[in-house]
């Protein structure tokens, strides 16, 4: 364990999964050292269009520097796992996603070495991070058993993302479907049953598990539409979930007026789901 404050410290490069014929995919882990008992986690799943990113950025919105953000995260009285996943260059869906779920799984098997709450686990993505969280967090086979996903800005309606993006920039614009394409390995428009299945929209169920979606209205890259889809599909069946629409922002958070409330509210959404308790006031 490396230090990387008096309140933290980091597990750098753990190897979650091995996969033949790929590199091993690391996560890292940021643990706060003031928190008595086992340790509820969040899981921060990047961005990137599915095709870049990686587990040491974060928003620039966020000071851009992953490791300073999920220490501060940690800081608050979580453990942190940032985790990196095969990008749609190495492995089209739903590789991606059994990744995803096979880091919640690490955890889980290291939970007595590492102090962690094997119960009390958060998926908390953006983008295409959060569209991953929302497919394994939601799939029904083989249930992740997750708390709760906080969702910034995720598409969740592959097929459906093109008219989208065409009634926000008018009717003659040809929206670029090539990171939907690679991520699915396939034309979005060819191949439409595998995009609706690679899409959150077709898994809601009323066992979902408590969802905080978050989507500037202003987004030109995923449609606030695709958000407030979701959240109507979702509160249809019953299921818990609560939708922030911001006021002008754009993707990645640009021009929100408070991106600190943003932050604020997702850590208070993990707290509510995991029975966290609030830090002490200094």
């Amino acid at each position: 364990m490396t230090g990387v404050g008096a309140e933290v410290g980091r597990v750098a490069g753990a190897v979650y999964r091995e996969v033949v014929g790929f590199r091993p995919l690391e996560l890292d882990l940021y643990l706060p050292q003031h928190v008595p008992s086992d340790r509820p986690v969040i899981v921060s799943v990047h961005g990137g269009g599915w095709q870049r990113g990686s587990r040491t950025h974060a928003l620039p919105v966020l000071g851009g520097d992953g490791p300073a953000f999920h220490s501060a995260v940690a800081a608050s009285g979580f453990a942190v796992a940032a985790v990196d996943y095969r990008l749609s260059g190495e492995a089209p869906c739903p590789a991606a996603v059994d990744d995803l779920c096979a880091a919640v799984h690490w955890l889980r098997a290291e939970h007595r070495r590492l102090r962690l709450d094997p119960a009390a686990i958060v998926l908390w993505g953006e983008s295409a991070g959060a569209h991953l969280a929302l497919l394994a967090a939601l799939r029904r086979s083989d249930p992740l058993g997750v708390r709760g996903v906080v969702a910034w800005f995720p598409p969740t309606d592959l097929p459906g993302l093109p008219d989208d993006l065409r009634a926000l920039h008018g009717a003659g614009h040809e929206p670029d479907t090539s990171r939907e394409d690679r991520f699915l390995g396939a034309p979005v428009a060819a191949e439409p049953e595998r995009a609706r299945a690679a899409s959150p929209l077709a898994h809601v169920h009323p066992g979902a598990p408590p969802i905080l979606l978050a989507h500037g209205t202003a987004d030109r890259h995923v449609p606030v539409a695709q958000s407030i889809r979701l959240a109507a599909a979702l509160r249809e069946v019953g299921a818990p979930v609560r939708l922030d629409l911001v006021a002008g922002a754009g993707h990645f958070w640009d021009d929100a007026p408070d991106v600190p409330r943003l932050v604020g509210d997702a850590l208070r959404f993990c707290r509510s789901v995991t029975g966290a308790a609030a830090p002490e006031p200094e």
